[in-house]
């Protein structure tokens, strides 16, 4: 029995497994006026042209979407290939290289981890009404707690503790065999000073909208990685607590997986919305403060939902 118990889940790991990129000519179906309508929305939600992000220049945004209706889905966007800081967008990155080892044997979900400093940089919760407290050196809690703690409260510490879990040469690793060259996870959310060596002085993270929508593109098809990654970060992202930005134009009956991520002039927002006929993948990173981008986002996913709609 314990053979058979080990072969189910071998093969559970490894169904579908995608480890390629995605080839966007043979994979998807790209239309003129899908990238007109949706360089429209931009336009009309006032997220088009450059805005001033300080010391990082004039920035432009980036988006990307994905019908799910049909066979070949259909892609579009607007400056989709644009590179741009996520904030915290980029920890299911993270989550999905700890979840890859989890599958491979090498990690529990429910092994133990003790949160040391650095890495506990929170002061507050990012979500004001989420009852769990604030890691702290010397706190024992298990993966699966961080990870959940990190994808659904968009937790700083949680993320920098994964970081070290992980890996970030193995998270890198495993992005470009996606072909996700420039997402690479190169900071923890924390002041250089406390920086290990050699990332001290390294580049930011960028990600571009692009790479967001195919990552949440092969969660949709079970096969990032493999099927159990692929349903456990569903499942993870489907208990996002921000609700702020792009859920805020959705129909209450939509199921959103997504992950966003808000710092200064970023405001971001990735993930698959399925409601009924309508289902889609969107991804939004914007150079524009949280306050001024939620009702821009807002109108961006009303938009998009009805452009998707009418086309049922």
């Amino acid at each position: 029995m314990k053979k058979l118990v080990i072969v189910f889940f071998s093969l559970l790991f490894s169904a579908t497994a995608l480890t390629q990129p995605f080839d966007l000519k043979k994979d998807f179906r790209q239309a003129r006026w899908f990238n007109d309508s949706l360089k429209q929305i931009i336009a009309d939600a006032g997220l088009a042209g450059s805005f001033d992000a300080g010391e990082d220049g004039m920035e432009q945004v980036s988006f990307a979407v994905i019908d799910l209706t049909h066979k070949k889905p259909l892609l579009g966007g607007v400056n989709m290939d644009n590179f741009i800081y996520p904030a915290s967008v980029y920890k299911m990155y993270v989550a999905m290289e700890v979840l890859k080892q989890v599958s491979e044997g090498k990690y529990s979900l429910y092994d133990s981890y003790v949160v040391h400093s650095p890495n506990d940089v929170d002061h507050s919760s990012e979500i004001k009404w989420d009852p769990r407290p604030l890691l702290r050196g010397g706190d024992t809690v298990t993966l699966n707690y961080l990870i959940d703690l990190m994808i659904t409260r968009s937790d700083n510490s949680a993320a920098n503790c994964l970081i070290d879990i992980a890996g970030r040469k193995n998270i890198n690793n495993t992005m470009h065999q996606y072909g996700w060259y420039g997402s690479e996870v190169t900071r923890k959310f924390l002041s250089r000073k406390f920086e290990d060596p050699g990332y001290d002085t390294i580049k930011g993270t960028e990600t571009s909208a692009l790479h967001a929508a195919l990552f949440m593109y092969g969660i949709y098809k079970e096969n990032l990685v493999n099927f159990w990654v692929s349903k456990e970060l569903y499942s993870f992202l489907s208990r996002q607590l921000d609700t702020t930005k792009l859920a805020t134009g959705l129909p209450r009956s939509a199921v959103f997986a997504h992950k966003s991520g808000w710092w200064s002039y970023y405001t971001n927002d990735v993930g698959i919305v399925e409601d009924g006929k309508v289902k889609f993948i969107i991804s939004l990173f914007t150079p524009v403060p949280e306050e001024e981008a939620r009702p821009r986002m807002k109108l961006v996913a009303a938009r998009v939902y009805q452009l998707l709609l009418r086309r049922k």
